[in-house]
């Protein structure tokens, strides 16, 4: 679950953490009113769940009410990134002399969570991480003894930050690993921790990410979690019980299996393909299942053809084949489809596909060249 910037600086708040004074507003004349009262400068954010507010528009400067009203006009109903502005973050505006980034995530690879210290701050943290790696700083955290000090002084030091931040960023780490660790954070970050003329640290921004899963621990961010927030398709996915993730390519993904289908949307990349979406049907999906995927997977309008990888176990074949002939039987399907089907009554399913429209694939890979090949045609 993504929680928005204003939430995520409550919950650091609550650890200690300085944040800039705010509050949020929903129409232009809140955003008046909150600038009226916090007085001189303010900043007017937009709060969507989603990068590249700033390039946008969707943040913007004020020096009066009168002028963070006008800013709020602006940006309220505006569309970033398929993402619709319904509220905005009205904050006093900092002296900034530098920015860092501070940041907490999970390091599949090692096993461990990862914490990262950069001294450029104010940028996406995977641009950094692409042009200048040498510019982050790296620790894994042992799952029993936490952050240590010595990696603190470790970070900042390999992040070669000035005097002034590394004498303050221990309090500022140790508040985001409570955080990450006590919220099941996924991704905890701080981007940019400002240093202002007047030699303060502060939270500028903040980006908090939640584990759905643990969300039962955690009945007080219930408010948080509204459904307009989210993807509008990831939502409707949810409603109906599917694990989807959208993407951003054109070819749907649908399998059986989460490592089936992540492997799925690495060999349709590989192939030279784009993947719209990571959707998981589960284990004993029934041909209503299968219907409704393929409905989930069509709500996105820039898929061009759809990839089925189906390798069953608990899961019939002759089941998805029957969901299959379902879906293009009720729906008014214009893309192609290709269907990879091995498994349990594998066989039969294959059978009842015979003279259908659906585009049969013997293995993977040749399914995942079939479908880039025919939505280029």
């Amino acid at each position: 679950m993504k929680i928005h910037e204003y939430q995520a600086k409550e919950i650091l708040a609550k650890y200690g953490v300085p944040i800039p004074q705010g509050k949020v507003a929903r129409t232009p004349e809140e955003a008046e009113k909150v600038a009226a009262e916090i007085g001189g400068k303010v900043v007017v954010k937009a709060q969507v769940h989603t990068g590249g507010r700033g390039k946008a528009g969707g943040v913007k400067v004020a020096n009066s009410a009168a002028e963070a009203k006008a800013a709020a006009e602006q940006i309220l109903g505006m569309d970033i990134k398929g993402f619709t502005v319904e509220t905005v973050l009205v904050e006093q505006a900092a002296n900034i002399k530098e920015e860092y980034y501070l940041g907490i995530t999970t390091d599949r690879a090692a096993r461990r969570n990862i914490v990262m210290v950069s001294a450029a701050g104010g940028m996406e943290i995977e641009e950094v991480a692409d042009k200048t790696p040498e510019l982050i700083a790296r620790e894994h955290l042992d799952p029993l003894l936490g952050l240590q000090d010595y990696q603190i002084r470790s970070l900042a030091w390999g992040a070669k930050l000035p005097k002034a931040a590394i004498k303050g960023i221990g309090p500022f780490l140790k508040a985001l690993h409570k955080v990450y660790s006590e919220y099941d954070c996924t991704l905890a970050e701080i981007n940019p921790l400002a240093l202002t003329e007047e030699g303060t640290l502060i939270a500028a921004d903040a980006k908090i990410d939640i584990d759905d899963n643990a969300l039962f621990r955690h009945p007080e961010l219930a408010e948080f979690r509204e459904a307009q927030e989210d993807d509008p398709i990831e939502a409707e996915a949810h409603k109906r019980g599917l694990t989807y993730v959208r993407l951003e390519g054109d070819i749907g993904i649908i399998g059986i299996g989460a490592g089936l289908v992540m492997t799925t949307l690495d060999v349709v990349q590989r192939e030279g393909g784009s993947p719209a979406n990571f959707l998981d049907i589960g284990g004993g999906a029934k041909a209503e299942v299968v219907t409704t995927a393929i409905d989930t997977v069509l709500l996105d309008k820039n898929v061009k053809g759809i990839f089925f990888n189906i390798f069953g176990g608990i899961t019939r074949g002759d089941e998805v084949a029957k969901g299959m002939l379902e879906a293009i039987e009720k729906m008014d399907i214009k893309v192609p489809i290709v269907v990879r089907l091995t498994g349990t009554r594998a066989k039969e399913g294959l059978e009842l596909l015979e003279g259908s429209k659906l585009i049969p694939a013997a293995t993977m890979q040749e399914g995942a060249q079939k479908i880039v090949a025919a939505i280029a045609a």
